[in-house]
């Protein structure tokens, strides 16, 4: 039954998207970008419905109340692709830093280039870093904006070591707005490079704003510690749950360093 519905929940969430897109592009490049932002939120939102009536998991995202006024920057966990369609239609005007070659997509390039996404070229590192402070300073001087940006870059398993990359210091100095990190442990529930979807509640929270200024070590410092912490505390909760997911190999490790025993298999 879990191959079924991980197989059909993976079939209709692509058919979804393609329906949609094509359904609501009129409305899309006709509006006003504000208004627009109503298409991939409500496009977010079916996914999550979907994702619960079919493969029987839930969404559950707390800490709204930690979500600044104006810009800042969202720095969630990434495990999932879940991760990249579940926080944005919490967020008034979202900002996404994303690949050039993203943009050559037919349909779904023209949909990111209506939100006046930051494409990025890959190359030099420095000059990239540089090219994307400047246009993200510029998109939120034109309006308050929500930067959306993975601390370590690439998707990384539950429980595995933390490897934060030095672009969100440079972003966090340089832009002078806070940070909200985001915990939370998808991965176990729509696991990467992996077609399987495991029944459960993926719960998420916003965690308390970083506040601008602090000097770049004690930034890094708490934005690892407060988002370790934070996963940590729901990592122990998704193996304590009723009917808990496979532990992939980095949350076993984990747990056991944490002191919680795991009662799921690997």
């Amino acid at each position: 039954m879990l191959y079924i519905r991980s197989l059909a929940f993976n079939l209709v969430f692509y058919v979804n998207l393609i329906v949609q897109m094509i359904l609501w592009t009129p409305y899309y490049f006709l509006s006003p970008r504000h208004r627009a932002w109503f298409v991939p939120k409500f496009w977010s939102g079916t996914c999550m419905w979907l994702y619960d009536k079919i493969a029987g998991t839930k969404s559950e995202i707390t800490g709204l109340e930690n979500l600044p006024e104006g810009s800042f920057i969202l720095a969630p966990k990434h495990q999932s692709f879940w991760d990249a369609i579940a926080f944005f239609p919490f967020l008034q005007d979202p900002l996404y830093i994303l690949k050039r070659e993203l943009t050559w997509i037919p349909f779904f390039g023209w949909y990111i280039m209506k939100m006046r996404m930051i494409p990025v070229d890959r190359g030099s590192r420095s000059k990239a870093l540089k090219a994307v402070v400047s246009a993200t300073r510029e998109e939120m001087a034109r309006n308050p904006r929500q930067l959306i940006i993975y601390p370590e870059g690439t998707r990384r398993a539950p429980g595995d070591e933390p490897a934060y990359k030095y672009g969100i210091v440079e972003l966090y100095t340089q832009l002078g707005v806070p940070v909200v990190p985001v915990a939370h442990v998808a991965g176990l529930y729509w696991p990467r490079r992996k077609f399987l979807r495991y029944p459960g509640t993926i719960k998420a929270r916003f965690l308390p704003p970083i506040p601008a200024g602090l000097d770049r070590e004690e930034f890094m410092e708490r934005l690892i510690g407060e988002t370790e912490a934070a996963c940590d505390q729901m990592l122990v909760e998704a193996v304590r749950a009723p009917n808990p997911p496979p532990m992939p190999p980095t949350a076993v490790k984990r747990l056991a360093e944490l002191g919680a025993a795991s009662k799921a298999k690997a």
